[in-house]
């Protein structure tokens, strides 16, 4: 595939194509949106509820060449200014990753979930990962004929409002009792925005119609029709780290040059200018305004934006082809406005528990839109797969030291003194301002990190990527298939040239024969090796690179 020169707003490079039971649910009352044209009945503050302000406030954060200051302004914490993990949008899956033929388990923000496609009303549903029977998985049932859910442990139905359809077991000429609420399964708001299915972490009632007040998050890149003949591909991956440590490392340019040296390749800089082999420069980076919804910042003409909790997006690199003359400034500068390649990259960072987290990428670019539809997306993914591979050993073991450290210390336990760390720091004073200084995970979990395993166990891509995406489950299979075919095709060429007679076989066929079974096994080799490679697992050493 040809490679692509992009000058980045990172670092310039050549790209080669049961419900949880919160204390907080229970003791307060739930907080309500309200559309911003609809203002609510004044008998909703009527009830010991205090009126909610909608102002928070912002700031400007200057940070200097030298040092980025920490001396914040000191801000009363209260009620509208705290983030609550538990009343945002979350995502779960692209739409294009969601089989409708089965159900799938997915965990979110501590929160077991099973989605499946309910073919009565049209629509994907999330509910609790859990029958009320006896607690068995419902993400390992089926749906069965009729479109319900169903639990393959002792088969009990469900539909598509949660409620219990069938009991099995229930003897018919008795009182119905799956009626009953006891059988009844916990149901979770869910929106389809951005070819992405979206889903609220609370099942109270009261939010069940949320979306009609409070959207996710709007993504212009993939939302917006202007960029609709724009080329968009999208990778899913588990992450064996946290989802603060997962933004961090997407929010930090100057990591390339040296994290993914030889996969992301640095254009040559000037002898009087260059400090190592691999290319590092100073960063300009400027945060431009800080508040509860998130931060933006400012890289030269470009804009990087933080929707919290979930969502980062900007434009990752710029390049403009020669132009030619032209007759009149105006054809001129069409031209050059038509030959800008553009290349973004949205990241959705999703928390699923402590020390493991979600990333959907959507790269956008509106240059070799055809490779885009010829190529499949198995072959893009092979090389994001490694670029995060490369780095992924280093910043679990980081997770854990800064674990050590306290999550409330960051500032005092990593110097930060460029601009090159100005988003990084950006996101630690959200985090730390309105969102507690870090996930809350309510009760669920005592917030201790999962042990380090092998490394050929962290570094796995089949159980974290390969299963989940169509594109490349179905280039696995495929594979696996050819492989077979070119060990079946050697062993019956040895066999044909072996018991052939020489009356029936000519000397220059049979070693013909020979040789091309020869060559199917090296191809079939090969394969193995390419396949457990690009599905399985791919070290990557820096020491050698």
């Amino acid at each position: 595939m040809e490679a692509l020169t992009i000058s980045t707003c990172f670092a310039p490079f050549h790209f080669n194509l049961s419900t949880p039971r919160f204390s907080r649910i229970i003791c307060e009352k739930p907080k309500l949106y309200f559309p911003l044209n609809q203002q609510p009945h004044k008998s909703y503050f009527s009830s010991n509820q205090p009126h909610q302000n909608a102002r928070f406030n912002l700031f400007t954060s200057n940070i200097s060449n030298s040092t980025i200051s920490t001396n914040e302004p000191q801000l009363l914490q209260n009620q509208e200014e705290k983030f609550e993990w538990y009343e945002q949008w979350y995502p779960i899956m692209p739409i294009s990753e969601l089989d409708k033929r089965r159900p799938h388990g997915k965990k979110v923000m501590g929160i077991d979930v099973v989605v499946w496609w309910d073919k009565n009303e049209k629509q994907w549903k999330v509910m609790d990962d859990s029958c009320p029977h006896r607690s068995a998985p419902l993400s390992e049932g089926r749906i069965d004929q009729w479109g319900r859910l169903q639990c393959v442990y002792h088969g009990w139905c469900f539909g598509g409002s949660g409620d219990c359809k069938f009991i099995p077991q229930a003897p018919r000429d008795k009182p119905p009792v799956h009626t009953s609420k006891r059988a009844c399964l916990a149901v979770y708001p869910s929106v389809v925005q951005s070819y992405i299915l979206w889903f609220w972490p609370n099942s109270d009632p009261l939010y069940k119609d949320i979306h009609l007040t409070k959207r996710p998050p709007y993504i212009p890149l993939i939302d917006d029709t202007s960029y609709s003949s724009y080329a968009k591909s999208t990778l899913v991956r588990d992450i064996p780290y946290g989802y603060e440590i997962l933004i961090e490392n997407l929010m930090d340019p100057s990591h390339i040059n040296y994290a993914h040296y030889g996969i992301m390749k640095v254009p040559e800089l000037p002898d009087s200018v260059k400090a190592d082999r691999e290319g590092g420069m100073p960063f300009d980076i400027s945060p431009a305004k800080l508040d509860f919804n998130g931060f933006t910042a400012k890289q030269g003409t470009g804009e990087h934006k933080f929707i919290a909790p979930c969502v980062y997006y900007g434009p990752f690199g710029l390049a403009i082809e020669d132009n030619l003359d032209k007759e009149s400034s105006e054809s001129e500068e069409q031209s050059s406005s038509d030959k800008i390649q553009r290349l973004f990259l949205v990241f959705i960072c999703v928390p699923v528990s402590p020390g493991k987290s979600r990333l959907i990428i959507t790269a956008v670019r509106n240059f070799a839109v055809w490779e885009h539809k010829l190529i499949p997306p198995w072959i893009f993914h092979l090389e994001v797969n490694l670029i995060i591979d490369s780095d992924l050993y280093l910043l679990h073991l980081q997770e854990h030291k800064l674990k050590e450290k306290g999550a409330h210390n960051w500032q005092k336990a990593c110097y930060v003194p460029t601009k090159a760390d100005a988003l990084v720091v950006g996101f630690r004073k959200w985090l730390n301002k309105y969102g507690g200084g870090q996930v809350d995970w309510a009760t669920k979990f005592t917030g201790d990190l999962p042990p380090t395993p092998f490394r050929e166990q962290l570094l796995d891509r089949y159980w974290t990527h390969t299963v989940q995406c169509t594109s490349c489950s179905k280039a696995y299979k495929s594979l696996n298939a050819l492989e077979i075919i070119l060990q079946t095709i050697s062993v019956a060429s040895i066999g044909i040239a072996a018991a052939a007679k020489e009356s029936v076989i000519s000397i220059g066929a049979r070693y013909f024969l020979v040789f091309f079974a020869l060559l199917c096994f090296v191809g079939s080799r090969w394969l193995s090796k390419f396949i457990y490679k690009s599905f399985h697992y791919h070290d990557y050493d820096h020491a050698f690179r």
